[in-house]
């Protein structure tokens, strides 16, 4: 079941961004940034998005496992619990958040993030060209979905 984050789920959805940011960017970014990625800090991150205007989804099997945020048409902040990967939470996020989007769904993903591209491309998003380069090793890359 995935539902709209509120005040009663935002913490959920906090301990889900801040272990699984953790996880996904522990094997790049220094471990004192990492360590900032509290789920306390974590949550002031998510109210913040949702002030901005996306609308935050929780995705609860038989826990919270999963979630990700839409704005018109850019997905963002799609993860899940590292001891709930591989189950299909992430392709039934993102089919889902595509589902919110208005316009031509897109995302950006950071370089070195081979299995984030993977999920992307599987479910029919590609490489639009468009980069923020970061740092010296790492840029993010905007993905669309391509037409049918």
């Amino acid at each position: 079941m995935i539902v709209k984050v509120n005040s009663a789920t935002i913490l959920s959805a906090a301990e889900i961004h801040s272990e699984s940011w953790k996880e996904s960017h522990r094997a790049f970014c220094s471990e004192s940034f990492v360590a900032q990625h509290t789920v306390e800090n974590q949550l002031h991150y998510l109210q913040e998005e949702m002030r901005g205007g996306k609308e935050l989804y929780l995705l609860i099997a038989q826990k919270p496992a999963g979630i990700v945020s839409v704005k018109d048409n850019l997905i963002e902040n799609l993860y899940v619990l590292p001891s709930e990967q591989h189950k299909g939470y992430g392709t039934q996020l993102l089919r889902f958040a595509v589902a919110q989007c208005s316009g031509t769904p897109r995302l950006w993903i950071l370089s070195n993030n081979e299995k984030a591209y993977c999920l992307y491309a599987k479910h029919g998003f590609a490489l639009t060209g468009n980069r923020h380069k970061l740092s010296d090793a790492i840029s993010e890359l905007e993905m669309k979905l391509e037409p049918a």
